[in-house]
């Protein structure tokens, strides 16, 4: 993640060097993204806004359209109604990979620089950056985590997120940290990356066992219905939960010194906002950017909760 601040830093100090002709050079960029319709998801809606703005303002001939859609059908629509207006470049975070790789690839045919994000297409070859957070690397940071605070040995409940691919990647960085300790995962059981299901999920471990040391959940909304959980069954034997991602609420509270909630494994939405700004400097600026840009799964303690804390934004 530092690496790519430092590069987006240069962006913004090339185009100052540049001058007035590149900073009014004319460039329509457009932004598919889900619609908000749970909490990560509103967060790249908002911050896909912000980034809208500031990078507006910082080159005059810039224009961005950010379009939501609220599934897949609807989004390969808006791919071609979008190309249609004649654009240069699209940034998109697909829906569903297989449903929407033929769509983008039809962009792709007509010559626009093409920037996925998260969610990589079955067909890679169709993209021009790659920009996403690093699902193993969360897995793993988790379990080093609870292995260390447990002192290598503990009773685990996990809930998982969607059968997917990215789920898969997570689980498996999550059992590699923890092979060869002492850390007994008692359940696995999917909570659909929904806090109503993690909560029924959480509901069953509790009734199930009678002692669980630490829970890791991949997502912080499902985080907050594991907490309801464990709040109304008044349970003291659990000593703390992961989750990940970076909501605002769950930032908060490791900023505030939160025992249940003592570390955060960042999955930024913000990514859409990196996605743009890289997006924009290969216009604007520049500058190579062609490739992948992994972000760090980050581990959000006490000390650093501040830098990833945005109090407007929705998730």
């Amino acid at each position: 993640m530092r690496n790519i601040l430092m590069g987006l830093a240069a962006f913004a100090l090339a185009s100052v060097a540049m001058g007035a002709q590149a900073q009014d050079k004319q460039v329509n960029i457009a932004v598919s993204i889900p619609a908000a319709d749970h909490g990560w998801t509103g967060g790249v809606v908002y911050h896909a806004e912000r980034a809208k703005k500031t990078l507006e303002a910082r080159y005059p001939g810039l224009k961005i359209t950010v379009k939501t859609s609220p599934d897949g059908a609807s989004q390969a629509n808006a791919l071609e109604d979008l190309t249609a207006q004649g654009i240069d470049a699209l940034v998109t975070l697909p829906h569903n990979s297989d449903e929407l790789t033929d769509p983008i690839r039809q962009v792709k045919e007509k010559g626009i620089f093409v920037t996925v994000v998260d969610r990589a297409l079955s067909d890679q070859t169709i993209q021009d950056l790659y920009v996403a957070g690093n699902n193993p690397e969360l897995g793993r940071v988790a379990g080093e985590y609870i292995k260390k605070e447990l002192g290598g040995k503990g009773d685990v409940v996990v809930i998982r997120g969607l059968p997917i691919v990215i789920d898969e990647e997570r689980q498996k960085g999550f059992d590699e940290a923890i092979q060869g300790s002492d850390i007994n995962v008692l359940d696995r059981q999917f909570g659909n990356w929904s806090r109503d299901d993690a909560f029924k999920v959480m509901q069953d471990y509790l009734a199930k066992y009678k002692k669980i040391d630490a829970v890791w959940c991949q997502d912080d909304d499902m985080a907050v219905g594991v907490l309801e959980a464990i709040q109304q069954a008044n349970r003291s034997d659990i000593k703390f939960v992961v989750g990940g991602a970076g909501m605002k609420d769950m930032i908060k509270r490791v900023a505030d010194g939160d025992s249940m909630i003592p570390v955060d494994v960042l999955y930024p939405p913000a990514m859409i906002a990196t996605a743009m700004e890289l997006t924009a400097g290969n216009f604007h600026d520049q500058v190579p950017v062609r490739g992948n840009y992994i972000l760090d799964a980050t581990l959000i303690t006490k000390d650093n909760a501040n830098e990833f804390y945005f109090p407007d934004s929705p998730f």
